[in-house]
């Protein structure tokens, strides 16, 4: 299981083993890097701060306490990083407001030719989560590119869970009212 290696990982980097951090910034860097693309929309930028928040992790590993997972304490340290660059993130998350969220669409098709089409849908589906306000970004990519429970995303973004809940209801609303403005848009042609 990922979190017994992270955990495993973790006591050895704590213990001073630099070959066990490096091994916890391979698992990773990636999810990362794409959590502060998302939420800064601009690559260098990204990387910035994920260099950044691994040598903060770094820093702080020997007060690290094991009290949530290792992914868990990373990703708030790259969420905090990101409030300092864009202090609008951090108002926009507190204003949001409770309801359900269903889970994202499944773009897996074994037709050539609809696999080309959810491409495209995707494609499009990204544009317009980079035209959401950076809160609902943050959330939506905590949620659905990094799999986090909602219980999780609580966490990392300081939030209550019911804020949460609201925030992806209504990012995910937006977004279906942009799909729907494509998928009519090509009806059209």
């Amino acid at each position: 299981m990922k979190d017994d290696t992270d955990s495993e990982l973790v006591r050895r980097a704590q213990a001073g083993d630099t070959e066990a951090f490096g091994a916890l910034v391979l698992a990773h860097q990636q999810f990362v890097y794409n959590l502060a693309w998302r939420a800064l929309d601009d690559p260098h930028e990204a990387e910035d701060l994920a260099q950044e928040a691994f040598v903060r992790a770094w820093l702080a590993l020997p007060n690290f306490r094991a009290q949530a997972q290792f992914r868990t304490w990373l990703y708030r340290i790259v969420t905090n990083l990101c409030y300092n660059r864009l202090p609008r993130l951090r108002r926009e998350l507190t204003a949001l407001g409770d309801p359900d969220l269903a889970e994202w669409p499944d773009a897996a098709q074994t037709d050539p030719a609809l696999e080309v089409e959810h491409a495209e849908q995707r494609a499009h589906l990204y544009e317009a989560m980079d035209r959401l306000p950076e809160s609902y970004r943050m959330l939506l990519l905590l949620r659905f590119q990094q799999g986090l429970p909602y219980e999780e995303i609580a966490m990392v973004t300081s939030l209550p869970l019911g804020t949460v809940k609201t925030g992806l209801h209504r990012a995910r609303a937006r977004l279906k009212v942009a799909l729907r403005a494509y998928a009519e848009a090509l009806e059209l042609v």
